[in-house]
């Protein structure tokens, strides 16, 4: 983000958080849990959200956005996952805000004019391919290679946790167009492509999982695509500069969302426990009950103020990898934790389906493994902020 916007005062965000309410509200508990059961991708939450206009909100206006910051994205965000969706919710339009953004950064103005309108009105739906199943997040050791042909690029390659493959039609992927041992730099040789889902040329396999059903994880396999130059883009660009540019605002993002999904948790439990009778008194009235919820509120609370002095730091132009990487690790250890004591302070109904906080606890549960490792956050922390040497 170049353009450096006025912070949104408080009205401005109350808007933002009415404006999603109202689209949000109309899918109820009973529509994520059908989405769960099946693993239907929730298509008409999707189409609500483009038709409100919400999936631009951070891209330019020149393209049909709103052109809005990180700080109204993760205020969107953490209403969206606030009402039952959770991350089937949140990773429906979650990949249509920053996911795009090398387009809107290194994309020539054909290019964007001519793919961002289409990713803003829903039309177009993405997928990134960006894992692989060897390098992890060592993203300077992909091996996915596009090798450069007459009219364009044939790519060979394998990623793994692709998200929407089974419904994206477009597909960015990140590929070496140098082999690592011959760039002068790790992050030298890096290409995106962004070009057609073509099934024909690439093998999408879905992966069952734990949670977020209805928002499908692949792997994919490429064993010889062709892209032309008319139809993909091939910008060359290294790796850390694309990496900031994506991986910083998708912290705040998904700490917002595991923070929305905690407090809902807590909003549940809350209710239960004040409903709930045992021994001729409710549950709620027990110290053992109160307590942990009450500290899961302080959590959640303080992890929301990081989250929002991380994406106005990053809106203003400042320095913000040591806040955007707590704010994630708080909001998801947060959310994950209070979703946890939801289940525990419904006992033995926190594990039927009915309740919908076992789903919320699955759900909440990814933040603490994507995009980035808590793992990798603390040796960021350790060696960027406390100056000890770098671990690894």
């Amino acid at each position: 983000m170049t353009d450096h916007k006025p912070l949104p005062t408080e009205d401005e965000r109350n808007a933002i958080r009415e404006g999603v309410r109202a689209v949000v509200r109309r899918f109820d508990d009973e529509y994520w849990l059908e989405r769960d059961e099946d693993g239907h991708f929730p298509h008409e939450f999707h189409r609500a959200m483009a038709e409100a206009g919400w999936l631009g909100i951070t891209m330019p206006e020149e393209y049909g956005g709103s052109g809005l910051g990180v700080t109204e994205a993760a205020i969107m965000m953490h209403e969206v996952a606030s009402h039952g969706g959770a991350m089937a919710a949140a990773s429906t339009v979650h990949i249509n805000l920053f996911g795009p953004h090398p387009i809107v950064v290194k994309g020539t103005p054909e290019q964007k004019a001519r793919w961002v309108p289409q990713l803003i009105s829903g039309k177009n739906q993405c997928c990134f391919g960006f894992t692989e199943p060897d390098a992890g997040l060592n993203t300077t050791r992909i091996k996915t290679f596009a090798e450069k042909v007459k009219g364009g690029y044939v790519v060979r390659g394998q990623k793994v946790w692709t998200s929407t493959a089974q419904v994206a039609n477009k597909i960015m992927l990140l590929t070496r167009t140098t082999k690592f041992e011959d760039c002068a730099r790790p992050t030298d040789g890096i290409t995106i492509f962004y070009t057609d889902l073509d099934r024909s040329k690439i093998e999408v396999k879905k992966i069952p999982k734990m949670g977020r059903k209805a928002v499908d994880s692949n792997a994919i396999s490429s064993t010889g695509s062709s892209f032309r130059k008319k139809t993909g883009s091939a910008r060359r660009a290294k790796v850390s500069p694309i990496s900031c540019i994506v991986s910083t605002p998708s912290a705040c993002l998904i700490a917002a969302e595991a923070i929305g999904i905690g407090q809902d948790a807590l909003r549940r439990a809350t209710r239960y426990a004040r409903e709930r009778v045992v021994f001729d008194r409710p549950i709620g009235q027990n110290q053992g009950i109160q307590h942990p919820l009450a500290e899961n509120w302080m959590y959640l609370e303080s992890a929301w103020l990081m989250a929002m002095k991380a994406a106005e730091l990053y809106d203003t132009g400042r320095p913000c990898g040591a806040e955007a990487n707590s704010a994630k690790f708080l909001g998801a250890r947060a959310g994950h934790d209070a979703a946890w004591q939801a289940v525990a302070t419904h006992g033995g109904f926190g594990y039927a389906k009915e309740y919908h906080v076992e789903r919320l606890y699955r759900e909440v549960s990814l933040t603490r493994l994507a995009p980035i490792t808590e793992q990798l956050i603390l040796c960021f922390i350790a060696e960027k902020v406390l100056d000890l040497p770098k671990s690894y």
